[in-house]
């Protein structure tokens, strides 16, 4: 793009106001957020405009943070009663596919905005992604990486998933036995040309170094989510906004169908203290679901930025469960995501710590945010710390 067209590209600018305000009898402090758009390109001037980010689970069309029209043409949405903390968002048209960027198409960073007292912030939108032609994904996955299956049935949701596995290198030249991690989100784990905006975890090429350092080797299983099926077939529980839980379904098909099928067609190690699961947001929660779900399969779980808001009744499941043998949880979440989620985490690893038999492990990076680039970062401390 020449300088002549970048200079004509018009520019998004937005007034960020916050207002905190304190409940004195509560001894708590809620803010509002005031965003103000005051400039939108023509060619947009009829598409709607939302807010998207921590306060609403990343919503990109959710109404309730839909800018509205203001005097002076401007556009501008309120943001209500939210606890101080830092907040990521980014601005969209209705989906991610018409999300924010910069002025020559490559993505932004999420906004960041830590509210501690008033601030008044102005925010120039460069662009939109959809001004800008798709660029062709590389293929990413390492020789380790297969599909094992396109379309692996699973019955108890009447539909069919993606599977994909790594294997370790030696699994080819030796008759060993390994352990296995089941993970969700397989789009995101080891493929750049099939994961999300936030890019892939790079898991494959994690594992193929630090094998080598720990000799400590296993096998990973990742289980494409069900796109716009992820909420419900993340979440045990019934949620009023977004309706029936699947979660206890999901798991009883990883246990009942994917694990069988794993356990007789490759050499794994078939006990409960060489079976794992992990993921990240509602993964993270399903994971520590899937322990107390079955705590004579699953050995251990990685519960990365859980999405504990959603679940509150997760506690009550944690607080009743009763463990078998020694499980290990690691749970990590970054200081940069919602404003409740070391809150959340902490509340929760309280409750197992009343347990005897738990083994626990505790990680906050203060400038982690909630993608797959946090996630990437605090993978191999996981898995050394699992395999220990």
């Amino acid at each position: 793009m020449n300088k002549k067209s970048l200079l004509l590209k018009p520019l998004f600018v937005v007034m960020v106001v916050v207002f905190l305000g304190c409940t004195p009898l509560l001894g708590t402090c809620q803010f509002t957020i005031r965003l103000v758009v005051t400039n939108i390109a023509t060619k947009q001037n009829d598409d709607n405009v939302y807010v998207s980010g921590t306060f609403n689970n990343w919503n990109p069309n959710d109404d309730k943070y839909l800018l509205k029209p203001s005097a002076g043409g401007r556009k501008v949405v309120v943001i209500r009663n939210l606890p101080p903390g830092m907040y990521a968002f980014k601005f969209t048209r209705g989906s991610f596919d018409k999300v924010e960027c910069m002025a020559d198409g490559r993505d932004i960073n999420d906004r960041q905005l830590e509210v501690n007292n008033d601030i008044t912030q102005e925010i120039s939108i460069a662009g939109w992604k959809d001004d800008y032609p798709e660029r062709p994904k590389k293929y990413t996955a390492s020789p380790q990486v297969r599909l094992m299956d396109t379309a692996f049935a699973v019955p108890q949701l009447k539909c069919n998933r993606r599977i994909w596995m790594y294997l370790p290198k030696s699994y080819a030249v030796s008759s060993k036995t390994y352990p296995v991690l089941y993970m969700h989100d397989g789009q995101n784990l080891f493929n750049e040309q099939t994961a999300g905006l936030g890019g892939e975890w790079g898991v494959d090429e994690c594992l193929d170094s630090l094998q080598k350092q720990l000799g400590k080797e296993a096998i990973v299983i990742g289980i494409d989510h069900g796109g716009d099926r992820r909420m419900n077939e993340y979440n045990p529980y019934y949620h009023f906004q977004y309706g029936k839980g699947e979660g206890k379904e999901y798991i009883d098909f990883i246990v009942k169908n994917l694990k069988p099928y794993i356990d007789n067609k490759f050499r794994t190690k078939k006990g409960v203290e060489n079976t794992f699961i992990a993921g990240s947001s509602m993964g993270g929660l399903i994971s520590l679901h899937a322990l107390f779900q079955y705590p004579d399969v699953f050995g251990g779980a990685g519960v990365f930025s859980p999405a504990f808001w959603i679940a509150p009744q997760l506690y009550q499941d944690a607080a009743e469960f009763k463990e078998q043998g020694t499980p290990k949880i690691y749970f990590y979440a970054g200081g940069r995501e919602s404003a409740s989620m070391l809150t959340d985490m902490d509340k929760m690893i309280g409750v197992l710590q009343k347990k005897t038999n738990y083994r626990i492990r505790r990680s906050v990076f203060p400038l982690g945010e909630h993608n797959e680039k946090a996630w990437r970062s605090e993978f191999a401390a996981f898995y050394s710390w699992l395999m220990q």
